[in-house]
């Protein structure tokens, strides 16, 4: 499997795309730390000295997201963020997840 973090998201077909329980399990071990909750989704936390550097680390995936045209759900606080990602379009858990994911650990 190519590196994730070199890939792009692509643009999602309605019903298209979605991986099967064995392709997720495949894809998990490209995305060290994150963990899949019932096949439908994937999330991170993360943690952090202070707010100021939750807040500066979520700016960061937001404009990540932003620029792979996939946005994930984050929760943050003081000291921490979490980031969750599926993908509507399909209604589970797609390539694209696990490219947003793998760029994501890289901030």
């Amino acid at each position: 499997m190519d590196n994730l973090a070199n890939k792009k998201c692509k643009a999602c077909e309605l019903g298209k795309g979605k991986l099967s329980f064995d392709d997720v399990e495949t894809f998990m071990t490209h995305v060290p730390k994150w963990k899949v909750k019932n096949n439908h989704e994937i999330s991170r936390l993360f943690k952090f000295e202070n707010f100021a550097e939750a807040l500066n680390f979520v700016n960061k995936v937001g404009t990540l997201a932003e620029s792979e045209g996939h946005h994930p759900d984050i929760s943050f606080g003081w000291g921490y963020a979490e980031i969750t990602t599926f993908t509507h379009a399909v209604d589970g858990l797609s390539e694209n997840d696990f490219i947003l994911a793998a760029k994501i650990n890289l901030i």
